[in-house]
């Protein structure tokens, strides 16, 4: 009886001291699966669209200075160029960097004679407080919950393909891709898509220089 006493007592021992690791390692575990999830939605944007496709033509609801509106592709066209950035996700801390460098650059865009617009899967109420808060009532940002337009553009995360990645096309009149930039620096896709605009614009001055 002692014995049997004391291999259950051991028994009880192992089983307390296995229980007591397994939160390590399921901690373990997660912190691992955390990484990787990240690692793959920090990789580099990717677009599919290239220079010289045609771009899809689309509607959405979008909302600028709190206000929701109807926004089509084809209607901000005919005014002039678009550019057209996806990102992932509103009020998140580098979209909302790109939403404030995108209403800063907004004077020198229409300058040019260019509307920009920002498009997510946000829902519109978010975006109706995006486009005052982040966006400071400058441009317009279009609501995709269903990711249609995502999908067209072929502009989702791979893993997350209803999410937008950070990408930024810009189409000419002709509704041409002109100008592509697939980067998650925020920063930078102004920079670049302003310097597209500006090229663009170079080039019918020299068409009618008159």
């Amino acid at each position: 009886n002692r014995c049997r006493g004391c291999a259950m007592s051991l028994r009880s021992v192992l089983f307390r001291r296995r229980l007591s690791g397994l939160p390590g390692r399921l901690s373990t575990i997660g912190l691992l699966a955390g990484v990787l999830a990240t690692a793959m939605l920090a990789l580099p944007a990717q677009a599919a669209l290239k220079v010289g496709a045609a771009a899809p033509d689309f509607s959405a609801e979008a909302a600028v200075g709190g206000k929701a509106f109807g926004f089509r592709l084809s209607e901000s066209l005919a005014k002039g160029p678009v550019v057209l950035y996806f990102y992932p996700k509103a009020f998140t801390s580098g979209c909302t960097v790109e939403a404030h460098a995108f209403a800063e650059a907004t004077p020198q865009f229409q300058s040019l004679g260019a509307t920009v617009v920002g498009l997510s899967n946000d829902d519109i109420e978010t975006l109706k407080k995006f486009s005052v808060e982040a966006c400071r009532n400058r441009f317009a940002v279009a609501a995709d919950p269903q990711a249609r337009v995502i999908r067209a553009y072929d502009a989702g995360f791979a893993l997350l393909p209803s999410t937008a990645d950070r990408i930024s096309y810009v189409i000419d009149p002709q509704g041409r891709v002109m100008a592509v930039h697939a980067s998650m620096d925020p920063q930078s896709h102004v920079t670049e898509t302003l310097k597209a605009v500006e090229r663009w614009k170079a080039a019918q001055t020299k068409k009618s220089p008159g």
